[in-house]
C-alpha cells in the first residue's frame, strides 16, 4: 500500500491467498480455555431445510458491530467493475456466524474479533470523533493502514494488526467462496470436459517441457 493509493487493495487475489491463512494460535488461552468446553455440538443440520441467521446457533455480535463488520468488509472488498461490495454478499452475516459457531477453533476467534471491532470504534472516536461506519472512507482507510501489516505495525497496534490479518482472511474466504467472488478472479469451477488437449503451448514453453497428449 503507497500514499497514492485512493483505498486499500483489493484484487491483488494471487498474493492475499497466499498471505490469508489464518492464524492457528488463539488470541487469549485464558479465554479459550474459559469458553471451550466438552459439551456436544448437536445433530447435523438438515441439508435439505433453508436455515436463516442464527437457526442453528445464537449469534455473538452485537448490532453495532455487526455495523462495524459490515464497513470493514466493504473498506476491504468494496464494489467495482470486478464485483459487488462485500456486504451485498453477506460477508458479515458469515463472519457472525463463524465466531459463533460452537467449535474450538471459530471459538478461539471470537475473543479476537469481537474485542477488535470494539476497538475499531474506539479508535474512530479517539481520531474523529464519530463511529467508525459514518466516518470518511480516507478516515477509515487511515485507521487500517495502521493495521493492515503486522510486520509494520507500531507497538500499539500490534493486537489489532493480528485482527486485521484474522478478519480479512475470514471475510476474504466468504467473499471468494461465491458465485460473484468466483467471477472476480476468473474461476468457473469444474467443467466437464468432452477432450483433453493438454496444458496451452505457452504453459509448455514457460516450464521448457514438450507435449506429452497424444492425438
Amino acid at each position: 500500500m503507497t500514499d497514492n493509493d485512493s483505498r486499500l487493495p483489493r484484487r491483488d487475489v494471487p498474493k492475499f491467498l497466499a498471505a490469508v491463512a489464518i492464524l492457528t494460535a488463539p488470541f487469549s488461552a485464558a479465554a479459550e480455555a474459559a469458553e471451550i468446553t466438552s459439551k456436544p455440538y448437536g445433530t447435523d443440520p438438515d441439508l435439505i431445510k433453508e436455515y436463516k441467521p442464527g437457526d442453528l446457533c445464537p449469534l455473538i455480535m452485537s448490532p453495532s458491530q455487526r455495523t462495524t463488520a459490515t464497513v470493514l468488509a466493504d473498506v476491504l472488498l468494496p464494489a467495482d467493475d470486478l464485483g459487488p461490495a462485500a456486504s451485498s454478499l453477506r460477508v458479515q452475516d458469515y463472519i457472525d456466524e463463524r465466531i459463533s459457531a460452537p467449535y474450538p477453533v471459530q471459538m478461539s476467534d471470537r475473543p479476537m474479533v469481537i474485542d477488535r471491532l470494539n476497538w475499531l470504534e474506539k479508535e474512530s472516536q479517539k481520531r474523529y470523533q464519530k463511529n467508525f461506519s459514518t466516518i470518511e472512507l480516507m478516515q477509515q482507510e487511515a485507521i487500517c493502514k495502521d493495521i493492515c501489516w503486522a510486520t509494520d505495525a507500531r507497538p500499539e497496534f500490534k493486537k489489532a494488526a493480528d485482527f486485521f490479518l484474522k478478519f480479512r482472511s475470514i471475510a476474504m474466504g466468504a467473499y471468494y467462496a461465491s458465485t460473484e467472488g468466483w467471477k472476480a478472479i476468473g474461476y468457473l469451477g469444474n467443467l466437464p470436459s468432452v477432450t483433453f488437449d493438454g496444458p496451452p503451448a505457452e504453459v509448455l514453453d514457460r516450464l521448457q517441457v514438450g507435449q506429452t497428449v497424444k492425438d
